[in-house]
């Protein structure tokens, strides 16, 4: 409408000078009425589609925060990883101190991408319309913090509340532990989830339309998460750090429980320290839907069409809406963040039983020199991983400087999933190179594998620390891309994020379905869907390069008048 009232300041200036030459004046009414009748019919036929919110005009965009707020709310990230970590490195131990079925586990850390699939979209699309006098994000990542402390704190003492609900001791099996423990995991996920979203919707709202802030908020957001995972597999790996809370070790709690619970702690304590800080620092200022209409009593009540139109539309109407109305750049980006996360998913569910079972030749099923062994090779891989993590830290502070040199992001994106599908593609290299090198030796008459030489381990561990590279890209370019394509589009944020969102974890489910099948199709082990995944990080990259559209221009910080934020 604003569009309309904008050509109808031009008749009104036309009135006053009838009465000096109505020719002329008679003249630019009919063409004045023509405008205006014009604009009207514009304003009705560019309807906003169901992924659009109403938006400021271009004069009252936002201008970018400092950068001290967004780092602020991107340290949040590493609060949420260090929980994350926590779980790769700890849980699935705990699980089986619990007795949780092997056939029930996958079941369990399913919850991640089925919580992330519906919750995402649903906090994104409430978080682009609340208007809270906290804010749009705020609310929903406070409450997501509160959310997650009390998951860890369910998961933590799952085996004590189940000992005290009644679960016998002697019994492998504690069912009502088992029940306290996929509650608090599946509210932890949920909440991890609705804290995720929001923080990287501020982060593009703290940046404005500034792309170089928008991209340096998420290469931030992606720093912050190598720290936590840092922290979080450096407190995973520490067995004593239990004495700090002695109260943690109980009749149901063994010493690795115990452990958890003291991990925990420190995980919530970051979080909600991180989060505390961020959410007291920095503002927003309430949102309105209707932003501008104050001061307009003189003006026309809209017809019921566009009346009908601001009634908003069913959460599920909408999502499938914002998918129905994508446009083409954001369709192509979908398209390339599945083909990448099909092609990471595998080594990251399966890096350290790869490490375990394939390059050390160890066995979880096997006796317990076979099975000492396949432990060895898995803390070899927590090891990879925590090298992994430090260069995804370093690497995520120079992607705008990698972006520079290549000439671009889109550039960038796609030369690193060519490095990314090298790097698994290496793995059948380190495998063949660990079963051709194999050593045997004969203990209390069985014949067992010795570790591999020091040439392999290095070449594993190698290849854990390239792969931080391509991560590093993965966590920041796709997010940053989004959130200029949803602004140049006048999409939501949080709706928009939510939607990519989509494209991560549809490959997760895919592959945790369908990685064990497909692995016993070719004689099992974790090979095939490595070499799947390079062939998805290969097509990643050509797809990125050839057909992902470039950001558009970067629009001037000079050009953007009032302040979003406080």
């Amino acid at each position: 409408m604003s569009h309309a009232f904008h050509l109808l300041s031009s008749p009104i200036s036309h009135f006053r000078t009838i009465g000096e030459n109505q020719v002329s004046s008679t003249t630019n009414l009919q063409s004045n009425c023509t405008l205006f009748s014009r604009a009207m019919e514009s304003t009705k036929a560019n309807k906003k589609s169901s992924f659009q919110l109403q938006q400021p005009l271009p004069s009252s965009s936002p201008r970018p925060s400092p950068l001290k707020k967004i780092i602020l709310v991107a340290s949040i990230a590493a609060g949420v990883q260090f929980g994350w970590a926590l779980q790769l490195s700890l849980l699935t131990p705990y699980v089986q101190l619990l007795g949780i079925p092997h056939k029930w586990a996958s079941l369990i850390w399913l919850c991640g991408p089925i919580s992330g699939m519906l919750v995402q979209p649903i906090v994104g699309y409430h978080s682009d319309r609340c208007t809270s006098r906290f804010g749009r994000r705020r609310p929903f990542i406070a409450a997501g913090a509160a959310l997650v402390a009390t998951a860890v704190v369910l998961i933590g003492f799952a085996a004590d509340l189940g000992h005290l609900f009644g679960d016998s001791m002697a019994n492998d099996i504690k069912p009502r532990a088992i029940v306290v423990f996929v509650i608090g995991f599946w509210i932890l996920d949920v909440a991890n989830n609705m804290l995720q979203g929001p923080c990287r919707a501020l982060l593009a709202d703290l940046s404005g339309n500034n792309q170089k802030k928008t991209r340096t908020a998420n290469t931030l957001f992606a720093f912050f998460m190598a720290v936590g995972n840092v922290l979080g597999f450096a407190a995973g790996s520490y067995p004593h750090l239990h004495n700090i809370f002695p109260f943690t070790t109980t009749k149901a709690c063994d010493v690795y429980c115990a452990n958890l619970k003291s991990c925990f702690f420190f995980s919530i304590l970051l979080l909600l320290t991180l989060t505390s800080i961020a959410l007291s620092y920095v503002h927003e200022k309430p949102w309105s839907p209707e932003p501008g209409s104050a001061g307009n009593q003189g003006d026309e009540i809209e017809d019921e069409e566009e009346l009908a139109e601001a009634t908003p539309v069913p959460l599920f109407g909408e999502v499938f809406a914002a998918l129905k109305d994508l446009k083409r750049p954001m369709w192509v980006l979908l398209l390339v963040t599945c083909l990448n996360w099909i092609a990471w998913f595998p080594f990251l569910l399966f890096d350290t039983d790869w490490m375990g079972r394939e390059v050390y030749g160890g066995d979880s099923q096997g006796n317990n020199l076979v099975l000492r062994l396949y432990n060895r090779g898995v803390r070899a891989g927590a090891l990879g991983l925590m090298l992994n993590s430090v260069v995804l830290g370093f690497t995520s502070l120079g992607v705008e400087l990698l972006a520079r040199g290549v000439g671009g992001v889109k550039r960038l994106w796609g030369i690193i999933n060519f490095l990314h599908a090298f790097c698994l593609a290496m793995t059948v290299l380190v495998t063949k190179l660990a079963k051709s090198n194999r050593r045997f030796a004969t203990m209390d008459g069985v014949t067992v594998p010795l570790p591999p030489g020091a040439g392999v381990k290095a070449g594993a561990l190698s290849l854990f620390a390239a792969l931080g590279i391509p991560l590093a890209v993965t966590y920041s370019i796709p997010f940053a891309l989004a959130s200029i394509f949803s602004s140049s589009s006048g999409a939501g944020q949080g709706l928009s994020l939510g939607v990519l969102n989509l494209g991560i974890v549809m490959p997760q489910i895919l592959v945790s379905l369908g990685s064990g099948p497909f692995d016993a199709i070719f004689g099992g082990g974790n090979l095939p869907a490595f070499v799947l995944g390079a062939f998805a990080a290969a097509a990643s990259g050509i797809f990125a390069l050839t057909m992902l559209p470039s950001p558009p221009p970067d629009i001037s910080a000079a050009k953007a008048a009032t302040a979003g934020f406080h």
